[in-house]
C-alpha cells in the first residue's frame, strides 16, 4: 500500500496572490476614494447646483445663511425658530440636542422659562404654544417650525412691521413646505426663508 502525501503549494508572497490583492486594493481605492466622489460631486453640481453648494441664501448680495441650518433671530419683526442646544445655539460645528431626560429639573426649568417668554411675546395662552417652540430638535440645527408655530407669531410680526396680518399670512403660506407625498411628516415653514421674504416686502 502506497503512502501518499497531500502536497500544498507554498504561498507565494512575492507575487501571485499577493500581487492580485494589492492590485485589487489599489483599484478599489482609486474607484471609491477618487473616481466616485469626483463623479457624484460633478453630477450634484450639474443637477442640483443650489443644494450642492450648501443651499446658501443671500441678502443684498451677501450670504447670510443656509436654508438647511437654523439661526437665531431677535426683534419683534422676525419669526422665531426652535430653541437650539447646539453649542451656544445653532452651531453647525457642535450639532446636538440637550440629551436631558424629560424628568431632568434643568429641562423642566428651561421649558417653563421658554413658555413664559412665548406667552408674554405672542399674547397667547400656555396651552396654545406648539411643542416645537419649546423643545429643541435632536440636532439643534432645525431650520423649520411647524405651521402652528408660525401662525401664533403672525400678529406680532405684522404689528412690528406695520403691515396687514393678511400679508404676513400670505408669506407664511408661500414658504410652507407640505408633507412629503402629502403623507410623510407635517407642514412646516423655513424660518430664515420666511424672514427674508418679509424683508423683501
Amino acid at each position: 500500500m502506497n503512502n501518499l502525501k497531500t502536497l500544498e503549494p507554498p504561498l507565494d508572497t512575492r507575487g501571485g496572490h499577493f500581487g492580485t490583492w494589492l492590485s485589487f486594493a489599489v483599484l478599489m481605492t482609486l474607484l471609491f476614494g477618487l473616481v466616485y466622489p469626483v463623479l457624484t460631486t460633478l453630477l450634484g453640481q450639474a443637477l442640483f447646483p443650489f443644494q450642492a453648494s450648501g443651499s446658501l441664501l443671500e441678502k443684498n448680495g451677501s450670504v447670510i445663511g443656509s436654508s438647511l441650518i437654523g439661526q437665531s433671530f431677535s426683534g419683534a419683526k422676525y419669526f422665531i425658530g426652535r430653541p437650539s442646544s447646539a453649542g451656544k445655539g445653532y452651531d453647525p460645528t457642535s450639532a446636538s440636542g440637550s440629551n436631558l431626560a424629560p424628568s431632568n429639573p434643568a429641562l423642566l426649568e428651561r421649558a417653563a422659562k421658554t413658555s413664559a417668554e412665548i406667552v408674554a411675546r405672542e399674547g397667547v395662552g400656555a396651552l396654545q404654544i406648539p411643542v416645537d417652540l419649546v423643545a429643541a430638535s435632536g440636532s439643534g440645527l432645525d431650520p423649520h417650525i411647524s405651521l402652528a408655530a408660525a401662525e401664533i407669531q403672525i400678529a406680532r410680526v405684522a404689528k412690528a412691521r406695520g403691515i396687514a396680518e393678511n400679508l404676513v399670512r400670505q408669506a407664511v403660506q408661500a414658504q410652507t413646505e407640505q408633507p412629503l407625498f402629502g403623507v410623510f411628516g407635517l407642514a412646516q415653514v423655513n424660518v430664515l426663508q420666511l424672514n427674508l421674504t418679509l424683508d423683501r416686502l
